[in-house]
C-alpha cells in the first residue's frame, strides 16, 4: 500500500510539475537569436513570401544596412555626441547619477531645416553595456533606426557609429537610446529633435519643452519649476512639448487661447482656438501648441502636467498656475477634415494587435506578463508587408492598463476609436495612447522598407513582452539579440 501511495503521489507530482517544467523550458530565450526566427508570420490576408529564413523574410534580398541615406551626399547638419556614464549637474543645479551626451542631459537639441541631411556621430566614451540612438518619430531609413540587435549592434565603450538621414518631415521629435532602453532612457540618454519648415518660422517664438523625470524629480529641459521665455506682445509663440515619461501628460494654457498646431510632428488641418481644455500627450508623443501673445504684454502660462510649465512674457512673467480644466480636447474631432492621399477602406493587409495579460513564463521567469494576440513573447506576430501596401490595423487593449503604442519608421492615421469614426483633421500619430478597454483602427502606407519595432512606450512594459515587429518582404538583418555585442533593445 505504501509503495502504491508513493507511486500515486509521484504520478500526481509529474502531472502537476510536468506541464510547468515544459512551459518553463519552452519560454527560455537563446543566448543569441535573430528576430527573424522568432514568433509567427502574420500576413494580414495578403500574399506570403515564398521561401524563408526561420519562417520570416527570405534568403538574399535587402540587408537592413543597405537601407540607408545616400552615402555620397554631404551632410547639411553634422553633430558629434559623446556618451558617458557619470554624475552630472542638471540645468536646475541638482546633481544626478546617470548618462550624458556631450556632458549634459537632456542631450543637445538636434536642429535641421526640412530636406536637410543630418549626420550624427555617436561616440561611446564610458557607457557600459553599449548604447544606440533611436530617432523617435523621424521616419529614418532602417539602417539609422538605432535599435540594438535589429538594425545595428550596440556601440560599446570606445566604439562609434554614424547615423545619417534626410529630415523630410518638419516637426517636433526626439532621440533616445534603444539599448536597455528602459534603463538608459530613464538615466538621461535622450534629447530633442526640431525640424523647421523650409519656409521658416515667420518670426514666431520657438520653445522646446522636453519633460523628463530624473530620479523622481520632474524637469522641463532639465530645469525644475517654471521655464521663462521672452515672447513679444502680439506675436505668435510655438511651444514644442515632448513627453519622455511613461504615462499621459496633460497640457493646458492660461492667459490666452491656444491652438493644437501639430501632433507627433504632423501639422493639423484647421485647428480652432481652444479655451478651458487640456491636451493629453502620450508617452513618447509630442504636441505643438501655438498661442498669440496678448497685445498688452501680459504673460501666458503653458502648464506641463502640473503647476510648473513654460511662462511666455515680455514685461512680466508673474502668472500663477491654475488647476487643470475639466474638459479635454479630443483629437478625434478637433480641426477640419481633409482628404487622405490613400484609401484605407481597401487595405492590402489587415492586422490585429490585441493586448492582454496572463500568467506564464517569460524567459524562464514566472509572472503575469503582457500578451499580444493572446501569446507571450517571443511567440508573438511578425506583421509582414510588401512595399506600397495599404495597411489597416486594429489595436485593442484588454490588459487592464493603458499602453502608449509606438510604431517605428512610420506615421499612422487614426480612423476610429471604439467604433466612432474620426471626424476632425487627419490625426497622424507615431505614439498612440490606447487606454484599457479601448480599440483603435489605424492605417498607414508601407513606404519605408525595413524591420521595425511596434511596441509599448511605457518602456518597462516593452521589456516585459509588449513588443512585436513589422517586416517588409525580402528584408533581412545580420544582427542578433544577445551575441558578442550583448544587444538588448529593451
Amino acid at each position: 500500500m505504501r509503495t502504491r501511495r508513493l507511486g500515486i503521489a509521484g504520478a500526481a507530482t509529474v502531472a502537476v510539475l510536468g506541464p510547468l517544467l515544459w512551459l518553463w523550458q519552452d519560454s527560455l530565450l537563446p543566448e543569441t537569436y535573430s528576430l527573424m526566427d522568432m514568433g509567427y508570420a502574420d500576413y494580414g490576408g495578403g500574399p506570403s513570401a515564398h521561401g524563408g529564413h526561420g519562417g520570416h523574410g527570405g534568403h538574399g534580398g535587402r540587408d537592413v544596412t543597405r537601407l540607408a541615406a545616400d552615402a555620397e551626399r554631404p551632410a547639411d547638419v553634422a553633430v558629434t555626441m559623446v556618451a558617458r556614464q557619470e554624475r552630472f549637474r542638471l540645468p536646475s543645479g541638482r546633481d544626478a547619477e546617470g548618462y550624458t551626451l556631450n556632458g549634459v542631459s537632456p542631450g543637445p537639441v538636434v536642429r535641421a531645416v526640412q530636406g536637410q541631411l543630418v549626420e550624427v556621430r555617436l561616440v561611446n566614451e564610458s557607457v557600459p553595456g553599449g548604447i544606440t540612438l533611436h530617432w523617435h518619430g523621424v521616419d529614418v531609413p532602417n539602417a539609422a533606426d538605432g535599435v540594438a540587435g535589429v538594425t545595428q549592434d550596440a556601440v560599446g565603450v570606445g566604439e562609434r557609429f554614424t547615423y545619417r538621414f534626410v529630415a523630410d518631415q518638419a516637426g517636433t521629435f526626439w532621440y533616445h537610446s534603444h539599448q536597455m532602453s528602459h534603463e538608459q532612457v530613464r538615466g538621461g540618454l535622450l534629447g530633442a529633435v526640431v525640424v523647421t519648415p523650409r519656409a521658416g518660422a515667420d518670426g514666431r517664438t520657438e520653445v522646446v519643452a522636453l519633460t523628463h523625470l530624473y530620479q523622481g524629480v520632474r524637469t522641463i529641459n532639465g530645469f525644475e519649476g517654471d521655464v521663462r521665455v521672452e515672447a513679444r506682445p502680439g506675436r505668435r509663440a510655438r511651444v514644442r512639448v515632448i513627453n519622455t515619461e511613461y504615462g499621459l501628460m496633460p497640457v493646458w494654457v492660461s492667459g490666452a487661447p491656444y491652438r493644437l498646431a501639430a501632433v507627433d510632428g504632423t501639422e493639423l488641418n484647421g485647428p480652432a482656438p481652444v479655451r478651458d481644455a487640456a491636451v493629453v500627450v502620450a508617452a513618447g508623443g509630442r504636441a505643438d501648441l501655438e498661442v498669440s501673445m496678448p497685445a498688452d504684454g501680459s504673460p501666458v502660462r503653458v502648464h506641463l502636467g502640473g503647476p510648473a510649465g513654460v511662462v511666455l512674457g515680455s514685461r512680466s512673467y508673474e502668472l500663477p498656475p491654475i488647476p487643470r480644466p475639466a474638459a479635454t480636447l479630443d483629437p478625434l474631432t478637433y480641426g477640419t477634415p481633409a482628404r487622405l492621399a490613400f484609401d484605407p477602406s481597401v487595405p492590402d493587409r489587415r492586422f490585429v494587435y490585441d493586448m492582454g495579460r496572463r500568467p506564464g513564463f517569460l524567459d524562464g521567469v514566472p509572472g503575469v506578463w503582457w500578451t499580444v494576440n493572446g501569446r507571450l513573447y517571443p511567440d508573438v506576430p511578425m506583421f509582414h508587408v510588401s512595399e506600397g501596401d495599404v495597411v489597416r490595423m486594429r489595436i485593442s487593449n484588454h490588459s487592464g492598463e493603458a499602453h502608449p503604442m509606438h510604431l517605428h519608421g512610420h506615421h499612422a492615421v487614426v480612423l476610429s476609436r471604439d467604433g466612432v469614426p474620426a471626424g476632425g483633421s487627419p490625426w497622424w500619430v507615431d505614439s498612440l495612447e490606447v487606454g484599457s478597454g479601448q480599440t483603435y483602427e489605424i492605417a498607414f502606407v508601407a513606404d519605408n522598407p525595413g524591420l521595425w519595432m511596434d511596441h509599448c512606450h511605457n518602456l518597462p512594459h516593452a521589456s516585459e513582452g509588449l513588443t512585436a515587429h513589422l517586416m517588409y518582404e525580402g528584408v533581412t538583418t545580420p544582427f542578433t539579440v544577445g551575441g558578442p555585442a550583448a544587444n538588448e533593445p529593451e
